[in-house]
Protein backbone atom coordinates (compact mmCIF):
# COMPACT_ATOMS: atom_id res chain seq x y z
CA UNK A 1 0.00 0.00 0.00
CA UNK A 2 1.22 3.39 -1.09
CA UNK A 3 0.63 5.80 1.93
CA UNK A 4 2.62 8.96 0.22
CA UNK A 5 0.37 8.24 -2.80
CA UNK A 6 -3.09 8.62 -0.70
CA UNK A 7 -1.46 10.98 1.61
CA UNK A 8 -1.14 13.07 -1.76
CA UNK A 9 -4.52 12.42 -3.22
CA UNK A 10 -6.57 13.27 0.14
CA UNK A 11 -6.69 17.51 -0.63
CA UNK A 12 -7.68 16.79 -3.83
CA UNK A 13 -10.55 14.55 -3.50
CA UNK A 14 -11.69 16.24 -0.43
CA UNK A 15 -11.65 19.21 -2.50
CA UNK A 16 -14.18 17.78 -4.93
CA UNK A 17 -16.67 16.31 -2.51
CA UNK A 18 -16.91 19.27 -0.68
CA UNK A 19 -17.74 21.32 -4.03
CA UNK A 20 -20.85 18.52 -4.97
CA UNK A 21 -22.12 19.86 -2.03
CA UNK A 22 -21.22 18.07 1.21
CA UNK A 23 -20.48 19.83 4.09
CA UNK A 24 -16.74 19.70 5.61
CA UNK A 25 -17.60 17.65 8.51
CA UNK A 26 -19.46 14.96 6.47
CA UNK A 27 -16.65 15.11 3.50
CA UNK A 28 -14.22 15.04 5.53
CA UNK A 29 -15.38 11.56 7.12
CA UNK A 30 -16.63 9.97 4.17
CA UNK A 31 -12.78 10.74 2.65
CA UNK A 32 -11.56 8.90 5.93
CA UNK A 33 -13.85 5.81 4.90
CA UNK A 34 -13.22 5.92 1.59
CA UNK A 35 -9.32 6.06 2.64
CA UNK A 36 -9.73 2.72 5.01
CA UNK A 37 -10.99 1.00 1.92
CA UNK A 38 -8.19 1.39 0.21
CA UNK A 39 -5.95 0.07 2.32
CA UNK A 40 -8.01 -3.13 2.54
CA UNK A 41 -8.55 -3.35 -0.86
CA UNK A 42 -6.08 -1.96 -2.94
CA UNK A 43 -3.11 -4.12 -2.27
CA UNK A 44 -5.11 -7.50 -3.71
CA UNK A 45 -6.84 -5.13 -6.55
CA UNK A 46 -5.21 -1.97 -7.41
CA UNK A 47 -7.30 0.28 -9.41
CA UNK A 48 -5.78 1.81 -12.71
CA UNK A 49 -7.18 5.32 -11.69
CA UNK A 50 -6.68 5.78 -8.15
CA UNK A 51 -8.15 9.70 -7.83
CA UNK A 52 -11.19 8.38 -9.63
CA UNK A 53 -11.32 5.80 -7.23
CA UNK A 54 -10.96 7.33 -4.62
CA UNK A 55 -13.73 10.47 -5.51
CA UNK A 56 -16.26 7.71 -5.92
CA UNK A 57 -15.74 5.85 -2.96
CA UNK A 58 -16.22 8.91 -1.00
CA UNK A 59 -18.75 10.10 -2.34
CA UNK A 60 -20.84 6.49 -1.88
CA UNK A 61 -20.12 7.09 1.78
CA UNK A 62 -21.18 10.69 1.54
CA UNK A 63 -24.24 9.20 -0.27
CA UNK A 64 -24.47 6.49 2.34
CA UNK A 65 -24.21 8.63 5.28
CA UNK A 66 -26.86 11.19 3.98
CA UNK A 67 -29.62 8.60 2.88
CA UNK A 68 -29.00 7.05 6.69
CA UNK A 69 -29.93 11.04 7.87
CA UNK A 70 -32.69 11.32 5.37
CA UNK A 71 -34.35 8.51 5.05
CA UNK A 72 -37.40 9.01 3.11
CA UNK A 73 -35.77 12.69 0.82
CA UNK A 74 -34.75 12.81 -1.85
CA UNK A 75 -33.12 9.07 -2.69
CA UNK A 76 -33.40 8.81 -5.69
CA UNK A 77 -31.91 12.05 -6.70
CA UNK A 78 -29.19 11.55 -4.93
CA UNK A 79 -28.60 8.06 -6.18
CA UNK A 80 -28.48 10.00 -9.62
CA UNK A 81 -25.89 12.14 -8.14
CA UNK A 82 -22.98 9.64 -7.60
CA UNK A 83 -20.37 10.64 -10.30
CA UNK A 84 -19.51 8.46 -13.71
CA UNK A 85 -16.84 6.15 -13.15
CA UNK A 86 -14.09 6.91 -15.28
CA UNK A 87 -10.54 9.31 -15.12
CA UNK A 88 -10.73 12.30 -12.56
CA UNK A 89 -10.19 15.70 -13.45
CA UNK A 90 -6.36 16.98 -13.37
CA UNK A 91 -6.81 20.41 -11.95
CA UNK A 92 -5.37 20.56 -8.26
CA UNK A 93 -7.45 21.96 -6.17
CA UNK A 94 -5.24 21.40 -2.87
CA UNK A 95 -4.42 25.40 -2.71
CA UNK A 96 -8.03 26.68 -2.98
CA UNK A 97 -8.98 24.12 0.07
CA UNK A 98 -6.81 25.74 2.16
CA UNK A 99 -8.24 29.14 1.55
CA UNK A 100 -11.75 27.05 2.14
CA UNK A 101 -10.93 25.72 5.47
CA UNK A 102 -9.37 29.27 6.77
CA UNK A 103 -13.07 29.95 6.87
CA UNK A 104 -14.09 33.53 8.36
CA UNK A 105 -16.31 31.76 10.68
CA UNK A 106 -13.13 30.49 12.72
CA UNK A 107 -10.63 32.09 14.66
CA UNK A 108 -7.02 31.94 12.75
CA UNK A 109 -5.88 29.68 15.33
CA UNK A 110 -8.56 27.15 14.85
CA UNK A 111 -8.76 27.77 11.37
CA UNK A 112 -4.87 26.86 10.69
CA UNK A 113 -5.55 23.40 13.38
CA UNK A 114 -8.32 22.41 11.38
CA UNK A 115 -6.76 22.57 7.55
CA UNK A 116 -3.35 21.34 9.32
CA UNK A 117 -5.14 18.04 10.33
CA UNK A 118 -7.75 17.80 6.96
CA UNK A 119 -5.74 18.71 4.15
CA UNK A 120 -1.93 19.34 5.53
CA UNK A 121 -2.22 15.46 6.74
CA UNK A 122 -0.18 16.40 10.05
CA UNK A 123 -1.66 14.11 13.05
CA UNK A 124 -3.18 16.10 16.00
CA UNK A 125 0.15 15.84 18.14
CA UNK A 126 1.99 17.08 15.01
CA UNK A 127 -0.21 20.23 15.55
CA UNK A 128 -0.15 21.25 19.07
CA UNK A 129 3.83 20.11 18.99
CA UNK A 130 3.96 23.19 16.88
CA UNK A 131 1.14 25.39 18.58
CA UNK A 132 3.40 24.37 22.16
CA UNK A 133 0.18 23.29 23.99
CA UNK A 134 -0.99 19.45 24.97
CA UNK A 135 -2.14 17.05 22.39
CA UNK A 136 -5.87 17.10 24.71
CA UNK A 137 -5.84 20.57 24.12
CA UNK A 138 -5.35 21.01 20.60
CA UNK A 139 -7.74 17.74 19.95
CA UNK A 140 -10.63 19.82 21.48
CA UNK A 141 -9.75 22.85 19.05
CA UNK A 142 -9.76 20.74 15.91
CA UNK A 143 -13.39 19.40 17.18
CA UNK A 144 -14.93 22.74 17.99
CA UNK A 145 -13.41 24.16 14.69
CA UNK A 146 -15.21 20.93 13.05
CA UNK A 147 -18.14 21.21 14.64
CA UNK A 148 -18.23 25.34 14.10
CA UNK A 149 -17.94 24.55 9.88
CA UNK A 150 -20.12 21.39 10.13
CA UNK A 151 -23.07 23.71 9.10
CA UNK A 152 -22.09 26.63 7.07
CA UNK A 153 -21.20 26.32 3.21
CA UNK A 154 -17.66 26.46 2.64
CA UNK A 155 -18.16 29.50 0.16
CA UNK A 156 -16.19 32.38 1.51
CA UNK A 157 -12.57 31.51 1.74
CA UNK A 158 -9.92 32.69 4.26
CA UNK A 159 -7.60 35.31 4.39
CA UNK A 160 -4.13 34.91 3.58
CA UNK A 161 -2.22 35.39 6.18
CA UNK A 162 -4.00 32.08 7.64
CA UNK A 163 -3.32 30.92 4.55
CA UNK A 164 0.63 31.49 4.83
CA UNK A 165 0.50 30.35 8.65
CA UNK A 166 -0.82 26.64 7.14
CA UNK A 167 2.11 26.68 4.64
CA UNK A 168 4.28 27.68 7.36
CA UNK A 169 3.50 24.70 9.94
CA UNK A 170 3.49 22.09 7.48
CA UNK A 171 6.98 23.01 5.57
CA UNK A 172 8.09 22.84 9.02
CA UNK A 173 6.72 19.63 9.84
CA UNK A 174 7.61 18.08 6.63
CA UNK A 175 11.19 19.59 6.44
CA UNK A 176 12.22 18.05 10.19
CA UNK A 177 9.48 16.10 11.55
CA UNK A 178 8.09 12.37 10.74
CA UNK A 179 6.28 13.21 7.23
CA UNK A 180 7.43 14.64 4.36
CA UNK A 181 5.44 17.74 3.18
CA UNK A 182 8.23 20.20 2.58
CA UNK A 183 8.08 20.11 -1.19
CA UNK A 184 4.57 20.25 -1.29
CA UNK A 185 4.50 23.47 0.74
CA UNK A 186 6.84 24.52 -1.06
CA UNK A 187 4.77 23.85 -4.54
CA UNK A 188 1.32 25.30 -2.86
CA UNK A 189 3.80 28.72 -1.82
CA UNK A 190 4.79 28.89 -5.21
CA UNK A 191 1.35 28.87 -6.83
CA UNK A 192 0.30 31.55 -4.48
CA UNK A 193 3.20 33.94 -5.00
CA UNK A 194 2.07 33.72 -8.24
CA UNK A 195 -1.29 34.47 -7.96
CA UNK A 196 -1.01 37.19 -5.49
CA UNK A 197 1.06 39.95 -5.07
CA UNK A 198 1.98 40.20 -1.56
CA UNK A 199 5.55 40.79 0.08
CA UNK A 200 4.79 38.08 3.07
CA UNK A 201 4.33 35.18 0.64
CA UNK A 202 7.42 36.23 -1.13
CA UNK A 203 8.63 36.23 2.39
CA UNK A 204 7.35 33.08 3.09
CA UNK A 205 8.65 31.28 -0.54
CA UNK A 206 12.33 32.72 0.05
CA UNK A 207 12.11 31.27 3.53
CA UNK A 208 11.37 27.90 2.39
CA UNK A 209 13.63 27.69 0.00
CA UNK A 210 16.66 29.08 1.95
CA UNK A 211 15.72 26.43 4.23
CA UNK A 212 15.12 23.67 1.59
CA UNK A 213 18.27 24.53 0.43
CA UNK A 214 20.46 23.77 2.74
CA UNK A 215 18.57 20.21 3.50
CA UNK A 216 21.25 17.72 1.92
CA UNK A 217 23.40 18.79 4.65
CA UNK A 218 21.39 18.70 7.53
CA UNK A 219 21.99 14.45 8.17
CA UNK A 220 25.18 12.56 7.75
CA UNK A 221 24.81 8.94 5.44
CA UNK A 222 23.65 7.40 8.94
CA UNK A 223 20.97 9.17 9.10
CA UNK A 224 22.36 11.55 12.08
CA UNK A 225 21.58 15.47 11.99
CA UNK A 226 24.38 17.23 11.29
CA UNK A 227 24.23 21.00 13.49
CA UNK A 228 24.63 23.68 10.86
CA UNK A 229 28.22 24.64 11.82
CA UNK A 230 29.24 21.44 11.04
CA UNK A 231 27.20 21.18 7.40
CA UNK A 232 29.41 20.46 4.23
CA UNK A 233 28.23 23.68 2.55
CA UNK A 234 28.98 22.38 -1.09
CA UNK A 235 25.88 20.44 -0.35
CA UNK A 236 24.12 23.19 0.30
CA UNK A 237 21.32 23.55 -3.19
CA UNK A 238 23.23 26.88 -4.34
CA UNK A 239 20.72 27.61 -7.15
CA UNK A 240 18.13 27.37 -4.48
CA UNK A 241 19.80 29.88 -2.28
CA UNK A 242 20.27 31.98 -5.53
CA UNK A 243 16.23 32.24 -5.93
CA UNK A 244 15.38 32.73 -2.45
CA UNK A 245 18.07 35.80 -1.94
CA UNK A 246 16.49 37.47 -5.41
CA UNK A 247 12.81 36.87 -4.22
CA UNK A 248 13.72 37.87 -0.70
CA UNK A 249 15.50 41.35 -1.88
CA UNK A 250 12.61 42.24 -4.09
CA UNK A 251 10.21 41.61 -1.26
CA UNK A 252 12.19 43.67 1.10
CA UNK A 253 12.33 46.28 -1.21
CA UNK A 254 8.85 47.05 -0.76
CA UNK A 255 9.58 48.22 2.37
CA UNK A 256 6.75 46.38 4.37
CA UNK A 257 8.11 44.02 6.46
CA UNK A 258 6.85 40.83 8.33
CA UNK A 259 7.92 38.28 9.71
CA UNK A 260 8.11 35.75 7.02
CA UNK A 261 10.70 38.38 5.79
CA UNK A 262 12.74 38.59 8.57
CA UNK A 263 12.74 35.07 8.68
CA UNK A 264 14.20 35.12 5.83
CA UNK A 265 16.75 37.64 6.24
CA UNK A 266 18.06 35.29 8.58
CA UNK A 267 18.00 32.36 6.64
CA UNK A 268 19.90 34.41 3.70
CA UNK A 269 22.60 35.41 5.94
CA UNK A 270 23.16 32.04 7.19
CA UNK A 271 23.27 30.33 3.75
CA UNK A 272 25.49 33.83 2.57
CA UNK A 273 28.13 32.59 4.89
CA UNK A 274 31.02 30.56 3.23
CA UNK A 275 32.10 29.12 6.34
CA UNK A 276 30.04 28.73 9.84
CA UNK A 277 33.41 31.31 11.46
CA UNK A 278 32.59 33.47 8.95
CA UNK A 279 28.11 34.20 9.70
CA UNK A 280 27.12 37.82 10.48
CA UNK A 281 25.78 36.79 13.91
CA UNK A 282 25.51 40.67 14.79
CA UNK A 283 23.09 40.95 12.07
CA UNK A 284 21.20 37.96 12.88
CA UNK A 285 20.51 39.35 16.08
CA UNK A 286 19.87 42.88 14.41
CA UNK A 287 17.20 40.54 12.39
CA UNK A 288 15.95 38.84 15.44
CA UNK A 289 15.15 42.10 16.99
CA UNK A 290 13.43 43.15 14.21
CA UNK A 291 11.19 39.72 14.34
CA UNK A 292 10.78 39.87 18.08
CA UNK A 293 9.02 43.32 17.72
CA UNK A 294 6.51 40.97 14.87
CA UNK A 295 5.82 38.70 17.09
CA UNK A 296 5.47 37.41 20.56
CA UNK A 297 6.77 33.60 19.84
CA UNK A 298 8.67 32.47 22.17
CA UNK A 299 10.69 30.61 19.65
CA UNK A 300 11.72 33.59 18.44
CA UNK A 301 13.08 34.85 21.81
CA UNK A 302 15.02 31.62 22.65
CA UNK A 303 16.48 31.40 18.76
CA UNK A 304 17.38 35.26 19.62
CA UNK A 305 19.06 34.27 22.95
CA UNK A 306 21.49 31.67 20.96
CA UNK A 307 22.45 34.39 18.21
CA UNK A 308 23.27 36.92 21.14
CA UNK A 309 25.48 34.04 22.66
CA UNK A 310 27.19 33.56 19.08
CA UNK A 311 27.85 37.43 18.60
CA UNK A 312 28.48 38.68 22.30
CA UNK A 313 29.64 35.54 23.98
CA UNK A 314 27.88 32.78 25.89
CA UNK A 315 27.36 34.28 29.15
CA UNK A 316 25.79 37.08 27.20
CA UNK A 317 23.58 34.31 25.44
CA UNK A 318 22.82 32.67 28.68
CA UNK A 319 21.74 35.33 30.42
CA UNK A 320 19.03 36.24 27.68
CA UNK A 321 18.29 32.74 28.13
CA UNK A 322 17.51 33.50 31.56
CA UNK A 323 14.56 35.53 30.91
CA UNK A 324 12.85 32.63 29.08
CA UNK A 325 10.43 30.07 30.34
CA UNK A 326 12.50 26.89 30.77
CA UNK A 327 9.97 24.80 29.94
CA UNK A 328 10.36 26.08 25.90
CA UNK A 329 10.99 23.34 23.54
CA UNK A 330 14.73 23.02 22.96
CA UNK A 331 15.43 25.40 26.30
CA UNK A 332 17.43 22.63 27.30
CA UNK A 333 19.34 22.36 24.69
CA UNK A 334 20.17 25.67 23.59
CA UNK A 335 21.02 26.19 27.47
CA UNK A 336 23.56 23.09 27.03
CA UNK A 337 25.41 24.65 23.38
CA UNK A 338 26.09 27.80 25.63
CA UNK A 339 27.29 26.06 28.95
CA UNK A 340 29.57 24.32 26.69
CA UNK A 341 30.82 27.42 24.80
CA UNK A 342 31.11 29.11 28.26
CA UNK A 343 33.39 25.91 28.69
CA UNK A 344 31.22 24.29 31.37
CA UNK A 345 31.81 20.95 30.41
CA UNK A 346 30.15 19.73 33.44
CA UNK A 347 26.69 21.17 33.28
CA UNK A 348 27.06 21.11 29.13
CA UNK A 349 26.55 17.59 29.31
CA UNK A 350 24.27 16.99 32.27
CA UNK A 351 21.97 19.22 30.13
CA UNK A 352 22.35 17.99 26.81
CA UNK A 353 21.54 14.04 28.85
CA UNK A 354 18.30 16.13 29.97
CA UNK A 355 17.18 17.67 26.46
CA UNK A 356 17.68 14.45 25.33
CA UNK A 357 14.99 13.21 26.77
CA UNK A 358 12.39 15.69 26.00
CA UNK A 359 13.58 15.70 22.20
CA UNK A 360 10.83 15.62 19.78
CA UNK A 361 12.00 13.71 17.34
CA UNK A 362 14.26 10.34 17.33
CA UNK A 363 17.42 11.99 15.34
CA UNK A 364 17.24 14.83 18.01
CA UNK A 365 17.46 12.10 20.65
CA UNK A 366 20.24 10.41 19.24
CA UNK A 367 22.19 13.56 18.80
CA UNK A 368 21.62 15.12 22.21
CA UNK A 369 22.66 11.86 23.26
CA UNK A 370 25.94 11.51 21.63
CA UNK A 371 26.51 14.96 22.38
CA UNK A 372 26.49 14.15 26.63
CA UNK A 373 28.20 10.99 25.18
CA UNK A 374 31.12 12.95 23.97
CA UNK A 375 31.68 15.78 27.06
CA UNK A 376 31.50 13.04 29.56
CA UNK A 377 34.55 11.48 28.01
CA UNK A 378 36.12 14.83 27.68
CA UNK A 379 35.78 14.76 31.35
CA UNK A 380 36.87 11.55 32.42
CA UNK A 381 40.58 11.00 33.71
Amino acid sequence: MNEALLRSLTPGVLGIIVRRGADFAAAEDAVQDALVEAVRVWPADPPRDPKGWLITAAWRKFLDASRAETARRRREDLVDEEPAPGPAPSADDTLQLYFLCAHPSLTPSSAVALTLRAVGGLTTRQIARAYLVPEATMAQRISRAKRTVSGVRLDRPGDVATVLRVLYLVFNEGYSGDVDLAAEAIRLTRQLAAAIDHPEVSGLLALMLLHHARRAGRTAPDGSLVPLAEQDRSRWDTGSIAEGVEILQAALARDRLGEFQAQAAIAALHADAPTAEETDWVQIVEWYDELAGLTDNPVVRLNRAVAIGEADGPRAGLAALATLDDSLPRHTAAAAYLHERAGDLTTAARLYAQAAGKAPTLPERDHLTRQAARLNARERP
